[in-house]
């Protein structure tokens, strides 16, 4: 079931199918959205959130919510035939450089510099020792 379904969001008398979906994607039929979401369906949705909601949280949470929808309204009106998708606003470069295998520290010279050795390793405090 899409958000605008999960929300109630009617549309004359009757609910959006469950096929509206979020991100622009939204049928035409959901451009006539109830620009209010009541104290209800805020509930309704704190419940499935498994979230408590104070009273003011409730009346706060309406107003963003019918915001968000309006905004998702809008995105709905504009034409995007021919647009590619994206994943990121920006295009991402990976600025790591390659993982290339090459020699490592020589043991004896690090085992020289630990404080602690033992059996060719390091040494360390037990953390449950000074429990």
């Amino acid at each position: 079931m899409g958000l605008f379904a999960h929300l109630g969001a009617t549309q004359g008398a009757g609910t959006l199918t469950s096929g509206a979906t979020y991100g622009g994607c939204a049928p035409k039929a959901a451009r006539n959205i109830r620009r209010v979401i009541d104290r209800a369906q805020v509930l309704h949705v704190a419940r499935l959130a498994r979230l408590r909601l104070s009273d003011d949280e409730v009346e706060r949470m309406s107003g963003e919510l019918s915001t968000i929808l309006e905004h998702v309204d809008r995105i709905a009106e504009l034409d995007l035939e021919g647009v590619e998708p994206t994943n990121h606003v920006v295009d991402l470069e990976n600025v790591l450089r390659p993982d290339e295998p090459r020699p490592s520290w020589p043991r004896d010279v690090m085992l020289e510099r630990a404080p602690q050795t033992g059996e060719n390793a390091f040494r360390v405090p037990s953390p449950q020792a000074e429990a």
